[in-house]
C-alpha cells in the first residue's frame, strides 16, 4: 500500500489537497495532529510539544493505515516538525530525526505558495519573504532524502489533477 505525505509551507492548501485526492480515491486521510494538539494547549507551544506532537502524527497515521486499501493521504510528516523544529529552537528532539529515518513513503506532494495566505491564529509567518524561505527549505529536504516528490502549484482544481497525475504515474513505475 502507498503513503503519500502533502507537505509544504503554512497556507498553502495542504489540508484541502489531502481531503480532496482521499475523496477522489475513496481512502482515508491522517489530519495534521499538531493543529488539535495546538488548539488544546492553553500556552505558547515549546520545544518539548514538538515531540508530544511527532508522536501523536504517528499514531493517527498508524491508525488510518489500517483503514486504507490501497494509499492513504498523510497531511503532512514528521519532516514538518523537523522543519519548524530547527527554524524556531535551531534543533530537533533525536527520536523525530530517528522516525523520520525509519519511516518510509512514496510519494510526496509538495504544495506552492502560490495562492493567497489564509489567516489562522496558530499560523505564524505570512511575510511573502518567509513564505520563500520556507518553500526552498522544503525542496531543500526533499531533493536530499531522495524521496520521490511533486510540486503542486495552480488552483484547488489544478492541484488535485496534478495531485492525481503523480499518483497515477507512480503507480505505472
Amino acid at each position: 500500500m502507498d503513503k503519500v505525505v502533502i507537505i509544504g509551507p503554512e497556507s498553502t492548501g495542504k489540508s484541502t489537497l489531502s481531503q480532496d485526492l482521499a475523496a477522489h480515491y475513496s481512502e482515508p486521510w491522517v489530519p495534521e495532529f499538531a493543529r488539535d494538539y495546538l488548539l488544546e494547549l492553553d500556552r505558547p507551544y515549546r520545544f518539548e510539544d514538538l515531540l508530544e506532537m511527532a508522536r501523536g502524527q504517528i499514531q493517527w497515521e498508524d491508525r488510518r493505515y489500517r483503514e486504507a486499501r490501497e494509499v492513504l493521504f498523510c497531511d503532512t510528516d514528521l519532516r514538518v516538525i523537523k522543519i519548524w523544529s530547527e527554524h524556531k529552537y535551531g534543533r530537533t528532539h533525536h527520536w523525530i530525526d530517528q522516525q523520520i529515518q525509519k519511516r518510509k513513503y512514496d510519494l510526496y506532494l509538495l504544495t506552492d505558495i502560490d495562492i493567497p495566505w489564509q489567516d489562522d491564529p496558530l499560523r505564524e509567518h505570512p511575510d511573502p519573504d518567509m513564505r520563500k524561505y520556507f518553500i526552498k527549505l522544503y525542496e531543500q529536504v526533499l531533493v536530499s532524502s531522495g524521496v520521490p516528490w511533486e510540486k503542486i502549484s495552480g488552483s484547488p482544481e489544478d492541484r488535485l489533477k496534478a495531485g492525481i497525475a503523480a499518483i497515477e504515474a507512480r503507480k505505472k513505475e
